[in-house]
C-alpha cells in the first residue's frame, strides 16, 4: 500500500471522477482540475466558461459540484453552480482539456450521472427539486421535478433532492429521501414513484454495485428524519439493512468486487469530520481512517 499524500486541486473540491488512463478529474471553485494518479501531479487547471462570481469555500460556493465521464473517456461532464441563479453542465473534452459546450441546468447541480450507454447525462439539481435530462447526440435538455413530499419545491424545504443512483438493470434513476422514501425516476417518460425506506435519517449519497445493491448515506436527524448517521445496503429486492455510522458523512464509493464501501466523512453542512468509513458489505463491520480535510468525492483506483 503507497504512503498517504495530497495533491493541491484548487479551492474548495468537490465531485471526483476517474478516467481509465488513471487521471483523476475534481470539479473545484475554480475550474476542473487533471490530476495524474500515478505521480500525484495535477496537470491542468481548466476554468469554467461560465462565470460564477468570485472563488470562495462554503456550501453555497460557486463552480463545479457533480462530475461524471462519458463511458468512452472523451468528455467530462460537471454541474457548474452559479450563485442565485440556475446552473449548467459544462462539457469538456479530454484530449484538448478545454470547455467544448455549456447546457443550461437547475438550480446547485448536486450531482452528475450518465447512462450506461453513454447517451444521456442527468444533472441533479438541489434546490430546483429536479432532474436535467440532457441528450449527448442533439444537446437537447429536459427537466423531471423529483417533488415527493409534495412541498411545492419550497426552498426552505429539507427534502430535496441531492445525489443519484443509475440503476444497471433498466436504467431508472434512484434518488434516496430521508430515510423514508426512494423516487424510482423513468428518464425516458419522466415517470416519478416511490418506493419506501427504513432508515429515518436525511440522506445524501448514494450509489449502485453491478447486481443493483443500492448503498445510501444517511447524514443524521436533519429534516424529516429522525435517526442517526448510516449506511444503507439495499438489495435489489428492497430489502434493507441500515449500519449505524459514527458521526456525519455525505459520499460512497465501493470497491470493484462490492464487497466494501467507502463513506466519505465531508458533510457538506455542519458536523463532519476528517476522514473515511471503510464498511465490510457483509458483515457491517465499519473501521474509521482519518483522511485529510473533510473528504467529499472519492474514487477508487
Amino acid at each position: 500500500m503507497r504512503d498517504l499524500g495530497s495533491v493541491e486541486v484548487g479551492t474548495a473540491p468537490y465531485g471526483m471522477a476517474l478516467g481509465g488512463d488513471g487521471t483523476a478529474w475534481v470539479a473545484t471553485a475554480e475550474g476542473v482540475a487533471a490530476v495524474d494518479t500515478g505521480t500525484r501531479e495535477r496537470t491542468a487547471l481548466i476554468p469554467y466558461e461560465t462565470g460564477t462570481g468570485p472563488v470562495t469555500t462554503g456550501e453555497y460556493r460557486g463552480g463545479g459540484m457533480g462530475i461524471a465521464l462519458s463511458p468512452d473517456g472523451r468528455h467530462v461532464y460537471v454541474g457548474v453552480n452559479v450563485p442565485h441563479e440556475n446552473g449548467v453542465l459544462e462539457v469538456i473534452d479530454t484530449r484538448t482539456r478545454e470547455v467544448v459546450r455549456t447546457v443550461p441546468a437547475g438550480i446547485r447541480p448536486f450531482d452528475v450521472d450518465v447512462s450506461g450507454d453513454g447517451r444521456e447525462v442527468y444533472v441533479t439539481n438541489h434546490d430546483s427539486y429536479d432532474v436535467t435530462v440532457v441528450d449527448t447526440a442533439t444537446w437537447d435538455a429536459r427537466a423531471i421535478v423529483v417533488d415527493p413530499y409534495d412541498t411545492g419545491r419550497s426552498l426552505g424545504s429539507w427534502r430535496k433532492p441531492h445525489y443519484t443512483a443509475v440503476r444497471p438493470s433498466d436504467g431508472a434513476l434512484l434518488l434516496p429521501f430521508e430515510g423514508e422514501r426512494l423516487a424510482v425516476v423513468d428518464p425516458r417518460t419522466g415517470r416519478v414513484r416511490t418506493e419506501r425506506m427504513t432508515a429515518d435519517t436525511h440522506q445524501h449519497g448514494v450509489t449502485a454495485g453491478a447486481d443493483g445493491t443500492l448503498f445510501v448515506v444517511g447524514t443524521g436527524p436533519t429534516g424529516s428524519g429522525d435517526e442517526g448517521p448510516s449506511l444503507t445496503v439495499r438489495g435489489p429486492d428492497g430489502g434493507e439493512r441500515v449500519v449505524p455510522l459514527d458521526g456525519a458523512h455525505e459520499d460512497v464509493t465501493l470497491s470493484a468486487d462490492g464487497r466494501t464501501a467507502y463513506v466519505s466523512g465531508g458533510f457538506t453542512r455542519a458536523g463532519h469530520w476528517n476522514g473515511i468509513s471503510v464498511v465490510d458489505v457483509a458483515s457491517g463491520e465499519v473501521t474509521r481512517l482519518p483522511v485529510g480535510d473533510r473528504p467529499l468525492g472519492m474514487v477508487v483506483l
